[in-house]
């Protein structure tokens, strides 16, 4: 029987929690699980390959490789593992690019000051910066391209589990509040060849989804509809989903929303909410880290299910059921009252 860990050794560990994040970061940005697809390589291999110090990758990647991201065997070749296959850039749902956001210089910056959202409940986004993340992310083409990367490749990944964990066949239009450039909404009209949707999102936005929608096949089943969903969204769906956007906003502005969706949907219509749900207790999330995220960035939050349940009683809506995916997202289904 092995002893367990001392405490202050796990915690130890648990402590340098920033220092893994920061070298699997750094991996990601060197696109180093790309370079091992075809075989494992040495640290002096793949440092001629991106141009960067021998010895110090050497030594970021043995660090991913202690908590499983890449392999290290006995010629100090380092290999893909199940943990470091999500970093590929090709891989369905790949990670890399959020794995390089989650990692950045003003992402640290902005963690630094957690204190001062936790003193005033405001984001420290804006103390650091200087300006709200969006707008950040408008006026800084570096930051927006790798935040813009990321959010992608999250929705990606999410979009599949959604995809496949939800049955849209009784749905004849769908409208994607938030939609984004529609990666989502087109991937569940190639799936279901009966269902039209409407994808809704800024002007700026929308514009530029028909490459997408063309690529996807489904551009003569989809219209695209600007304008700002805190106002209204398009009228006479049976059904409305929004993806990671509930979660951005603080209860009233969540409630607004909703009602919005409610005033504008057919009779008994569904509103799908894909979001992460808080566990109770002492349960282990990604829910409970990215609530902390959200609490630097935004004014909203992640839930546990109590409080979508009564989000969704203060817009209009009875909250039916919440299906859990191979992600760490559910699919939380409200019907109107």
């Amino acid at each position: 029987m092995t002893q367990e860990t001392p405490p202050p050794v796990q915690l130890m560990q648990l402590l340098f929690g920033f220092a893994v994040s920061r070298a699997i970061g750094v991996s990601a940005e060197l696109h180093i699980a790309d370079l091992l697809k075809d075989g494992a390589k040495t640290a002096e291999e793949l440092a001629r390959q991106t141009s960067v110090h021998a010895r110090s990758l050497y030594r970021v990647l043995r660090a991913c490789a202690s908590v499983g991201v890449f392999s290290e065997d006995a010629e100090k070749r380092f290999s893909l593992t199940p943990l470091a296959e999500p970093l590929l850039s090709d891989a369905p749902g790949s990670l890399r690019a959020f794995a390089e956001m989650i990692t950045t210089d003003w992402q640290f910056q902005t963690w630094a000051e957690l204190p001062y959202s936790v003193k005033t409940g405001k984001p420290s986004f804006e103390k650091v910066h200087g300006m709200p993340a969006f707008d950040y992310f408008w006026s800084n083409e570096k930051a927006g391209r790798v935040f813009n990367d990321a959010m992608t490749s999250n929705s990606a990944f999410s979009s599949v589990a959604v995809v496949n964990g939800y049955d849209f066949s009784s749905i004849k239009l769908l409208a994607d509040v938030g939609g984004g450039h529609g990666f989502l909404l087109a991937s569940i009209l190639a799936k279901y060849e009966t269902v039209k949707g409407v994808l809704y999102d800024r002007p700026a936005i929308v514009s530029e989804a028909r490459k997408l929608l063309v690529a996807h096949g489904v551009s003569d089943r989809c219209d695209l509809v600007g304008g700002n969903f805190f106002e209204n969204v398009p009228a006479g769906c049976d059904a409305y989903i929004m993806k990671h956007i509930i979660h951005d906003w603080n209860d009233e502005q969540c409630i607004t929303l909703l009602q919005n969706c409610r005033k504008a949907m057919a009779d008994g219509g569904k509103v799908l909410v894909v979001e992460m749900v808080v566990p109770e207790g002492n349960e282990p999330s990604p829910a409970k880290l990215l609530d902390l995220q959200m609490l630097q960035y935004l004014p909203g939050c992640e839930r546990t299910e109590n409080e979508y349940r009564q989000l969704f009683d203060n817009g209009g809506f009875h909250l039916t059921r919440i299906i859990p995916t191979m992600s760490p997202f559910s699919i939380i289904e409200g019907v109107s009252k």
